[in-house]
C-alpha cells in the first residue's frame, strides 16, 4: 500500500484479525529468533511484515487483491529490486493453515543467504 493511504502507525492500529494472528506468532523473535516488524515503510510502500535482517517481506492478501493483482506485481517488483524476497499468503491460508504458513516462512529464513551485512539506518534498532 503506498504511503499516501495512511501512516504505518495508523495501519498498525487498524490491523485486521488475520494480521494480528500472524503477528502473534512472529513478534518477539518467536520464529527462528528473527526480528520482524509490522507495517514497515519500504520506499513508497508499507510491507505487512518484514524481517530486515534477512530481507524477507511477508504480505497478506484478502479478497480485494484478486482485483489489484497488477498493483501487487508492481509492489513485489519494487521490493525485489530493493533486495527483498516476498512471500504472499491469502488470508484464508493464515486462518486455516497457520502452522503450514509458519513452516514456509521458517524455510525461507533458513534458506536465505546470511543476514544482511548492511547496518540499520542511524537511530533504528532491530
Amino acid at each position: 500500500m503506498p504511503l499516501r493511504y495512511g501512516s504505518a502507525r495508523s495501519l498498525r492500529e487498524r490491523s485486521t484479525d488475520v494480521e494480528r494472528l500472524l503477528w502473534s506468532r512472529l513478534r518477539n523473535r518467536q520464529l527462528s529468533g528473527c526480528k520482524f516488524r509490522r507495517q514497515q515503510p519500504i520506499g513508497s510502500f508499507v510491507a505487512d511484515f518484514v524481517c530486515l535482517e534477512y530481507r524477507l517481506v511477508i504480505e497478506l492478501d484478502g479478497g480485494q487483491h484478486a482485483e489489484q493483482q497488477s498493483q501487487d506485481e508492481v509492489r513485489s517488483a519494487f521490493l525485489h529490486k530493493e533486495g527483498y524476497r516476498v512471500l504472499r499468503f491469502w488470508n484464508n491460508q493464515v486462518l486455516g493453515e497457520l502452522d503450514s504458513v509458519l513452516e514456509v516462512i521458517n524455510s525461507a529464513l533458513a534458506h536465505s543467504a546470511h543476514p544482511s551485512p548492511n547496518p540499520l539506518p542511524q537511530g533504528e534498532r532491530a
